[in-house]
This record gives C-alpha cells, structure tokens and sequence, in this order.
C-alpha cells in the first residue's frame, strides 16, 4: 500500500517541476532561436558588412570608401570579366551582380555614421533582436525631408490656390454686377461725372479700334463697382490674412483675443449686468440663427435693422420669429406649383407606392 502512494506522490512531484521549469526553459528555446535569427533580413543579411567590405571594425571612412570603389569595378555587372582561379561570390554574371548588391549595401551601411553605430551594436548585443529590427526600419522608411519642410510647402500650395481661386471669384461677381443695369448705370454716370469716358474716348481716337475702347470703357466701369461697392459673403475681395499660412501664424493671437473678449464679456455682463451694445445684440443673434461670420455679413442691412427692432437677441423673441419664417415658407411652399407637382407625385407615383403593369 505504500508503495503504490509513494510511487503516486512521486510523479506528483515530477509533474510539478516540469510545470516550473517549462517557462525557462520555453524562454530560452526562444532566445536561441532570435540569437540564430540575428541579422536575418537586416542589412548585409547573414554576412557581416566588414566581411564583405574586407576591413576591420576600426577602418574609417577613406578606407571602406577606398575598399568599396574596388569591390564595386571588380563585381560591376557591366564591367565584371571572370579571371583564372577566382573562387570569390562572383564568379558567374548572375553571382556578381548579387555580390555587387551586397557590397553596395555593405558601404550603405558603414558610411553612415548612425547606421554604422546601430549595426555595431546590433553585434555587441545579438540578443536584443526586436529593437534591432526597430531601429533599422525606422531609420529605413524615415522620409529622406524633413517633415516640417514639407508642411510648409503644402502649406503654402493651399494658401496660394485660395488666393487666386478667391480672386477668380471676386472677378466674376464683379462682372456680372456690371451687367445689371442698377450698377451698371450708376458706375456709367460716375464715370461721366469724373470724366474717365471722354478719356478713354480721346486717347484711342486715332490709335484704338472700337473694340478696344468698349473694353477700356468696360474695364473703368468694373473698377468703379470695385471701388463704390462692399461685396461681402463667398464673394469678397480676398484678403492676405485670410489665407491659411497667415491664419495658422496668427492663430496665437486670434486665441488671445478670444480669451479676452471672453472674458471682458463675463465680466461686463454676467457680472456687471450691463445692456447689450448693437454689436453684441447682433453677435447674438447670428449665433441664436447658427450663421457664420461671413454669411451673416452677406445679409443686407435693413435686414439686420428688422432683427434690431424686433429684439431677437432675446430667446422669446426669436422663437416668435422663428416659428413666424417656418409658417411663412410653408405658405410660400402651398402656393409654388414645381411644390405642388411633387406632392402630386409622392402621392400617386412616390416611392412608397408599389403598381402593377397589366400586359
């Protein structure tokens, strides 16, 4: 009977030291392994770059350079000539052109004096394998400039396609209010008054065809509507500081200039309990309609009067307001016919009707 317990109790035991001496034992078979693996894919791959090279750990750069210019005419596909007794990598055009590689990839490595380091640690320290790796991917695929200089540049690509897509813009609704003969008109007597046509007239009496005179009198009426009238909206006249690279540079300040306005409006209304100026009444306003800067600029000015007089930078107000302009459309929407045919046709051929097609 003791036998057999005794015989139990031992394998007992047996089983319990495996169980603690697996883990090492797991951890050093994979040690071994990423110690075999050592320079595998990296570099001169299984061959050591000093080998290849023919110099010592100590050479400098004159003699890997000196090393490398004759490895690389001796095995140069193009100029490679086998010679009498030659047991070297190159002996066939197809093996010299693999070791003309790995001779250029040998002086790639030691000429550079980080990569260099990395490599000669990687064989001080064969088994840190991972940050081997690490490191010479990284310095691999790292981008050959500098990554600020590239976000200059597109930068500066951005800025100078707003500029001139802004200017086009502008261009175009400055000609198209010269074909409204409101504007038109009223740059037309301007332009008497100052006496611009008679000049354009007598400068091209003898010189200028007619064609150029309408486009000489064309382009004085243009710069008049530039000059006598405030576009606002998509179609302003761009501006410098409106482009991306000056509001990237003066964002510092523009964030400055917010925190202190917030603060002074803190201060002088929440606190002080001051009455709202215009301005505020109608940054209120702009922000109770979720307009932006430039679209609530757009709107005419007797339009913002009407939001004045009816005080709708009071909650109250603007609701009646808001529910008034609702109602308003909604009637708009009942008496336009183009509405009209599209409810007819949501109810009869809409897309939540299914009809059958009798043959």
């Amino acid at each position: 009977m003791a036998a057999p317990l005794a015989r139990r109790w031992g394998a007992g035991v047996a089983g319990r030291c495996w169980l603690v001496l697996m883990p090492p034992l797991l951890l050093a078979l994979l040690l071994a392994r990423s110690a075999a693996a050592l320079v595998e894919g990296l570099y001169c791959g299984t061959r050591d770059c000093y080998e290849v090279l023919g110099v010592s750990r100590t050479a400098g750069k004159a003699e890997i350079a000196r090393a490398y210019r004759q490895l690389a005419r001796r095995y140069h596909p193009d100029r490679y000539r086998p010679e009498p007794g030659d047991e070297g990598p190159g002996r066939t055009p197809q093996s010299a052109e693999e070791a003309f590689l790995l001779v250029a990839t040998a002086y790639e490595t030691l000429k550079d004096e980080e990569t260099r380091k990395d490599y000669d640690y990687m064989l001080d320290h064969p088994e840190e394998y991972y940050s081997h790796y690490y490191h010479y991917y990284s310095r691999r695929l790292a981008p050959k400039v500098d990554v600020r200089v590239v976000i200059l540049v597109s930068v500066c690509a951005i800025s100078v396609f707003q500029f001139f897509s802004w200017w086009n813009s502008y261009d175009k609704a400055i000609s198209y209010l010269a074909t409204v003969p409101k504007y038109r008109i009223q740059a037309m007597e301007i332009a008497k008054q100052q006496g611009l046509l008679k000049k354009a007239k007598e400068k091209g009496r003898n010189k200028k065809s007619k064609e150029e005179i309408r486009d000489e009198e064309e382009n004085i009426i243009k710069n008049i509507i530039k000059s006598k009238i405030d576009i606002k909206g998509g179609y302003q006249k761009p501006q410098i500081c409106d482009l991306l690279l000056f509001q990237i540079l003066l964002a510092p300040f523009h964030l400055c200039s917010y925190v202190v306005w917030y603060c002074r409006w803190i201060y002088n209304f929440n606190i002080k309990g001051k009455e709202y100026g215009e301005e505020e009444r109608l940054y209120i306003i702009r922000k109770s309609m979720k307009m932006s800067k430039s679209q609530f600029d757009s709107l005419e000015d007797h339009q913002k009067e009407t939001f004045l007089k009816r005080e709708l930078w009071i909650k109250e107000n603007y609701e009646v307001y808001k529910q008034e302009q609702e109602e308003e459309l909604k009637k708009k929407l009942a008496n336009d016919p183009r509405w009209k045919r599209y409810r007819r046709w949501m109810k009869n051929e809409g897309p939540g009707r299914l009809t059958f097609v009798d043959d």
